[in-house]
């Protein structure tokens, strides 16, 4: 088997496209795209959709968003969009004008973070004096 048949069509392609180092994190998502489960071109966009956004780990647990793999910054997850997307193209053969008009369904925006619990103001009288309450410690 000669080198250029380890690895399959697609997978070359992607090597090809993003070829210098400070491209391969595009590589691999480019990748992920050629080995999309989808058997259609629209659920091969969806995956490039779940691959690269943030989504919650945990059912209802909007928080446990930062800790998916993801790429978090917008950019990021754009670019990663884009090459998984570029994957797809080319594993379902679809010309590269289509493939560069494909854009995200979705913003990459992390959930905020949950509101700090402040303590409740201590309400004094009109004109009475503030006192200091010595702190001790047992």
């Amino acid at each position: 088997m000669l080198p250029h048949q380890w690895t399959p069509p697609c997978g070359s392609q992607c090597t090809h496209k993003y070829a210098a180092l400070t491209q391969i994190p595009w590589r691999v998502f480019c990748k992920k795209g050629c080995d999309a489960d989808g058997e259609t071109w629209e659920e091969c966009l969806s995956e490039c959709n779940e691959i690269c956004y943030k989504d919650p780990v945990f059912k209802d647990q909007q928080w446990s968003a930062y800790i998916d793999r993801s790429p978090g910054a917008a950019r990021y997850s754009e670019e990663c969009f884009h090459a998984c997307v570029a994957g797809c193209g080319y594993r379902f053969e679809i010309e590269a004008e289509k493939v560069d008009q494909i854009r995200p369904n979705r913003p990459c925006k992390l959930p905020p973070p949950p509101p700090a619990q402040k303590p409740p103001p201590v309400a004094t009288k009109p004109g009475e004096p503030t006192q200091d309450v010595p702190c001790t410690s047992a």
